[in-house]
C-alpha cells in the first residue's frame, strides 16, 4: 500500500516560500461565456492581499483545461506599475502515483506494521522506478512493490493539489486589490434542446426550448454571470492541447428559469441568463430559452425519387416504398421570431388517452428569425407507394455527353387511412428535361426538380403517370 503521509498532503496547499495564494473565497465574480465547440471564455475576478514588488501568486481552481496561452491577468484597482513577468500552468496534480514519480532518484521511509505485535519499522530506501510499478532500493536489498506505506519528506513545489495559475508579478503598492483574470477554455459546453407538442389536428405547436449545460473543466463557477454566443465561430486548430478529464458520466440537474435576453454579437448571437447559476465540476444543467405555444405548423407527405432511373432502363424500381413525414413553421410570432441555436427538436402527441407519445426528433442548424424550420419526423406507416419505368427509348446519342432518352414512368399511391392525404411527390430529374404528358400537373421547383401534389382518398389509390424527354 502507497500513502504519504498526512502533513505531506496537506503541504499541497499551502503556498510556496515567497507566494501569494488565491482561493475561491477571494471571488467577488465570475463571468462565462459559452460557445458551441467545446469553447469558454471565463472572467474570474478576485480581491487579493498583495505586498509591493516582485513577487508569485498561485490563482488556484482555475479550469484543468484552460489555454493558459490565453490567459490575462488585470489589475482592475490600480493598474499602473503593475505588470507581468512570468507565468505557468501547473497542471499535474497531487496524487499518490505523481508524488511517487517526483521522487524517483530520492530518499523516502518504509513504514512497516508487525500483524502480530502492532510494531511499527522505519526503513529508508530509494525510489529506483515508478513505471508501471514501485521498485526501492534498500540498503542490502532492491524489493519491488515492498509491503508497507511510504512517507515523504515534503510535497515537491510543481505538485498542486489544485489546477493552478503561477503569475510572477510585480506591483507597486501593497494592499488589497480586485484582479480580474480571463482566459479561454475547454470542457465548458453547451446545446440547444426543444421539445414541441403537436395538436390533435397537426396544425398546431407548442414548443419549450432548453439550454443544457455542461462542465468537464475541473473546478466550479458559482454565482456565475453565464452568456451564450450561438454561431460557428472560426478557430484555429491546435496541434497540442491540455486534455484532463476523469471520466465520470454528468449527471442531470434540472433548473428552470426565465426565457433568456438575446442580442446581437458580430455575426452571431447572444444570450444572457437574467439571473446568476452555479455549474458545479461535473455537472449538466438546464435552463430555460424560450417558450412558445399554438404556433402555426403544416404538416406534409413526400416521396423522393432518385436521378439514377433517368439514364436507363430499370423497368420496377420499389414496391411500398416509405413516404416521409416532415413538419414546418415559421420562426414568427409570439414567443417565436428570436434567432434559435442549433439543437435537437423532438415532437410529442397525445394520444386518445391524453398521454404524450414521441413522434419524432430531427436537428436544425441556427435558425434566424422569420426562417422556416422544418423537421422530419420519420416515415409514414399507412402511406405508401409502387413505382416502376414503364417506358424507356434512347432517341439519339453515341458520344459521352450527346444522349437523348424519353421514358415513362407509374406512381401509385396507396392510404390505408380513412382521411384523405396529400402527397408531394419529388423526382429530380437531370440533364436537360422537358414534360411531354403528366396525368397530374407539376411544378419545376428548380432546374432539375419537379414535383407534383397528389390527393390519395381515404382507404383508396390515386396513380401518377408522367413521360419526360431528357438530354445529356
Amino acid at each position: 500500500m502507497i500513502a504519504a503521509l498526512g502533513a505531506a498532503f496537506a503541504g499541497a496547499a499551502q503556498a510556496a516560500e515567497g507566494e501569494t495564494v488565491s482561493t475561491l473565497k477571494d471571488q467577488s465574480q465570475v463571468a462565462v461565456t459559452l460557445y458551441n465547440q467545446d469553447l469558454a471564455l471565463v472572467k474570474d475576478t478576485r480581491r487579493v492581499a498583495l505586498s509591493s514588488g516582485d513577487h508569485r501568486l498561485a490563482w488556484r481552481d482555475v479550469s484543468a483545461r484552460i489555454r493558459p496561452e490565453t490567459a490575462l491577468l488585470r489589475n482592475l484597482s490600480e493598474s499602473r506599475g503593475f505588470y507581468l513577468v512570468e507565468q505557468n500552468f501547473d497542471f499535474d496534480l497531487l496524487t499518490p502515483q505523481t508524488l511517487l514519480d517526483k521522487y524517483v532518484g530520492r530518499k523516502v521511509k518504509v513504514i512497516k506494521t508487525n500483524p502480530a505485535t502492532g510494531a511499527e519499522t522505519v526503513e529508508e530506501a530509494t525510489v529506483l522506478s515508478a513505471n508501471g510499478g514501485m521498485v526501492l532500493q534498500f540498503p542490502d536489498r532492491i524489493e519491488s512493490h515492498p509491503p508497507g506505506r511510504l512517507a515523504f519528506q515534503a510535497v515537491p513545489e510543481n505538485l498542486r493539489d489544485r489546477p493552478t495559475l503561477v503569475v510572477s508579478l510585480h506591483t507597486p503598492d501593497s494592499g488589497s486589490q480586485e484582479l480580474e483574470l480571463s482566459y479561454l477554455t475547454g470542457g465548458l459546453g453547451w446545446k440547444a434542446d426543444y421539445v414541441a407538442e403537436l395538436s390533435a389536428k397537426d396544425d398546431k405547436l407548442d414548443l419549450n426550448g432548453w439550454v443544457t449545460l455542461t462542465n468537464q473543466s475541473g473546478t466550479s463557477y458559482r454565482n456565475a454571470k453565464l452568456q451564450l454566443v450561438a454561431g460557428d465561430v472560426n478557430r484555429v486548430r491546435e496541434e497540442v492541447g491540455y486534455a484532463l478529464r476523469d471520466g465520470r458520466i454528468p449527471m442531470p440537474a434540472m433548473a428552470p428559469a426565465p426565457s433568456m435576453k438575446e442580442e446581437g454579437l458580430f455575426e452571431y448571437h447572444l444570450y444572457t441568463l437574467g439571473r446568476p447559476t452555479t455549474m458545479a465540476d461535473n455537472q449538466t444543467k438546464q435552463v430555460a430559452l424560450l417558450s412558445a405555444s399554438n404556433a402555426a405548423v403544416r404538416k406534409e407527405l413526400m416521396l423522393k425519387g432518385a436521378d439514377y432511373y433517368y439514364r436507363s432502363s430499370v423497368g420496377d424500381i420499389g414496391q411500398k416504398l416509405k413516404v416521409g413525414v416532415f413538419v414546418e413553421f415559421d420562426n414568427k410570432g409570439k414567443g417565436l421570431g428570436v434567432p434559435l441555436p442549433k439543437g435537437i427538436v423532438r415532437v410529442y402527441k397525445k394520444d386518445a388517452s391524453g398521454n404524450a407519445q414521441f413522434v419524432g426528433e430531427d436537428r436544425i442548424d441556427h435558425t434566424p428569425k422569420n426562417e422556416t424550420v422544418r423537421l422530419k419526423l420519420g416515415e409514414a406507416f399507412d402511406v405508401t407507394a409502387d413505382k416502376k419505368q414503364t417506358d424507356f427509348q434512347k432517341l439519339s446519342g453515341t458520344g459521352r455527353y450527346n444522349y437523348v432518352f424519353e421514358e415513362a414512368f407509374q406512381v401509385v399511391l396507396k392510404n390505408a387511412t380513412d382521411e384523405a392525404v396529400t402527397v408531394r411527390v419529388v423526382e429530380p430529374i437531370p440533364g436537360d428535361w422537358e414534360m411531354l404528358s403528366e396525368s397530374h400537373p407539376h411544378a419545376k421547383e428548380a432546374a432539375n426538380t419537379a414535383t407534383w401534389k397528389v390527393t390519395v382518398p381515404g382507404s383508396g389509390k390515386a396513380t401518377l403517370n408522367y413521360r419526360v424527354r431528357v438530354k445529356y
